[in-house]
């Protein structure tokens, strides 16, 4: 079986049938053994018929007792023999099954991890997850056929040669029926890839649907469309069902063909058999032995029709892995140093300037237009971004990554402790911990989590509260201590004295450095050194928060909120820290701890 932490090699992405061979090819071993077994096991199926046969011929027909208890121990022998060559293939393939989807998971996780921030850009969410779902499996079972095709053909071959040898009429029978089957099922095959292909298609793009309705189901039944992309989801549905009917069309006629011709054979062969036995040119144990070899065949044909059925199933699953893996990262050719300390970031396309040591706000209508700006500074897409005197672009990935750091306000949450979710891979001291936790407002998080810190949390945060999972995010960035954090709506989903404490908190903890938010807030944006309003993209405006709010009209209706909460906002601006709440809102947020409880609450 594949080590855990193996390499798994370089897959072979010519193509589906490469891919495939590439599977076997990294396990020749047992795949030769599950088709020694399987051939060995089909064969001895065979030799029952013949022993059997020897039985009547030479022990009932001719009343001797000894030759009927040889050949009846001879054939007990067999079937025992044959049991448990039959565990060991079935043991042998299952493994090499196991070893196949392991081997995949690893190359596309891997190729998934290698292509980065440029993965959303080439690849929809439910193409990743009907490949890792879906896909995945369909290949590991294509590959359990090898053993019962390779062992199916090489009964074939040794039954037609003991009929040979008892009537060649019988032998030309069931050679010719290979190529009948080669006739009725290859255009099936060709035409179930083609229709399960667009199944496969189609079900990638309601995968992704599915993920984007349970992301915004909450935003959807706002704005009313809770409905209309109901009616979208219904819609494709059903073209994704009539799809699965054409699947299933084409595959019932596999399957009726893999059950119906062994029939057909059985019934022919079986008839002829009669009249030569009719006619005295069989004797009564070669008319059973020849029953039994067709008896024998039903297995195989049927392995050889099903072979067909999973392994054109397989090509398809794997032509989809293969385009994943085709897919490159962004370039990186990046030579040019990095700036020795802080630096400005300039966006020329938008006009967007960050001074370092400074905490500046990015505010603008539509929340495309600042988050943009966030890619491109923090060189998640191509710009002509400066970095003091050079391009960001011209810096090599790696040093712009460990100094600039992107906080994504829906960012992935890893399954584990708390404290391993939130020290992103690197441990960190208590201390540390608490200043994040405090600086996040969630301390009341950590509280109220069973074992604190140590608590385990579900993926994707699914244990907590919108409001408590975007606290934790938080924690995380500040954690990272990046030189530059670029922190998108980090306080979107929490209510307003949360909201107030965290802007205040955020603002001492970044003391110095180069801090840059993407918000709507007054509570937050009355905290930044510098505010920057963009109109279509670019700055229109910049200063402080409540210079803008008197002196850009569209500025004050875009950040005006209720008379309560910009009460509230001066009132913890003034107050410089909002320690003490007690206010429990839709983010399900709750009583805070003072400064004296961050230690109880992290240890």
């Amino acid at each position: 079986m594949i080590d855990v932490y193996g390499d798994p090699g370089t897959p072979d992405c010519r193509g589906g049938w490469w891919y495939l061979w590439w599977l076997v090819r990294r396990q020749p071993g047992r795949a030769l053994a599950g088709a020694v077994l399987a051939s060995v096991w089909m064969v001895l199926l065979a030799a029952a018929p013949y022993l059997l046969s020897k039985a009547v011929d030479e022990g009932l027909e001719a009343g001797d007792p000894a030759a009927l208890a040889g050949w009846t121990a001879a054939l007990v022998v067999v079937g025992a023999a044959n049991a448990w060559v039959s565990i060991m293939r079935h043991r042998t393939m299952t493994r090499l099954r196991m070893d196949a989807n392991f081997r995949t998971v690893k190359v596309v996780v891997g190729q998934v991890v290698r292509l980065g921030a440029a993965l959303p850009r080439r690849v929809g969410a439910g193409e990743v997850v009907t490949v890792g779902v879906g896909d995945v499996q369909t290949i590991a079972g294509s590959l359990t056929v090898i053993g019962p095709g390779v062992g199916s053909v090489v009964v074939y071959v040794v039954v037609a040669g003991l009929l040979l040898a008892v009537s060649p009429l019988l032998a030309a029978v069931v050679l010719l029926g290979m190529p009948v089957v080669a006739v009725l099922v290859g255009p099936l095959m060709a035409r179930l890839q083609g229709v399960e292909g667009e199944y496969r298609e189609r079900q990638g793009v309601l995968t992704a649907r599915i993920g984007d309705l349970a992301g915004g189901l909450r935003v959807l039944n706002g704005l009313g469309g809770k409905g209309l992309f109901a009616d979208a989801f219904r819609r494709d549905s059903r073209r994704l069902r009539d799809q699965g009917y054409r699947v299933g069309a084409v595959t019932s006629w596999m399957q009726a063909l893999g059950t119906g011709l062994p029939t057909v054979f059985l019934a022919v062969v079986t008839w002829l058999a009669a009249r030569l036995a009719a006619r005295g040119d069989l004797t009564v144990g070669e008319l059973v032995s020849v029953y039994g070899y067709v008896a024998v065949l039903v297995g195989p044909v049927a392995f050889l029709v099903d072979m067909g059925y999973q392994l054109s199933r397989g090509v398809v699953a794997a032509r989809r892995v293969v385009r994943l893996l085709r897919l490159e990262p962004d370039p990186d050719t990046g030579t040019a140093p990095a700036p020795a300390g802080p630096a400005v970031l300039y966006d020329p396309a938008s006009g967007v300037r960050v001074v370092p040591g400074r905490l500046t706000a990015l505010v603008g209508a539509r929340p495309a237009d600042t988050a943009g700006v966030v890619d491109r500074l923090g060189r998640y897409a191509p710009s002509d971004v400066t970095w003091g005197s050079v391009r960001l672009d011209a810096v090599p990935l790696a040093r712009v990554r460990e100094r600039i750091l992107v906080a994504d306000n829906e960012a992935d949450l890893f399954a584990g402790p708390l404290r391993e979710v939130v020290g992103g891979g690197r441990v960190h001291t208590d201390a540390a911990v608490g200043r994040a936790v405090r600086a996040a407002a969630a301390e009341d998080v950590v509280r109220g989590l069973p074992e604190g810190l140590d608590s385990p949390v579900a993926a994707q945060g699914r244990s907590l509260s919108g409001g408590q999972r975007q606290r934790v995010r938080l924690v995380r960035a500040l954690l990272a201590d990046a030189e530059v954090l670029l922190a998108v709506e980090p306080t979107s989903a929490l209510d307003a004295h949360t909201e107030a404490a965290v802007a205040a908190r955020l603002r001492a903890a970044r003391d110095g450095r180069t801090t840059v938010v993407t918000s709507t807030s007054p509570l937050l944006l009355d905290h930044a050194d510098t505010v920057l309003y963009l109109v279509d993209g670019k700055v229109a405006a910049s200063g402080r928060h409540r210079v803008l709010r008197e002196t850009e009209p569209g500025y004050r209706a875009l950040v005006a909120r209720d008379a309560g909460e910009t009460e509230d906002a001066e009132d913890a601006g003034d107050a410089g820290d909002a320690a003490q709440f007690g206010h429990t809102g839709p983010g399900g947020e709750g009583e805070a701890a003072g400064p004296g409880d961050v230690e109880e609450a992290v240890t």
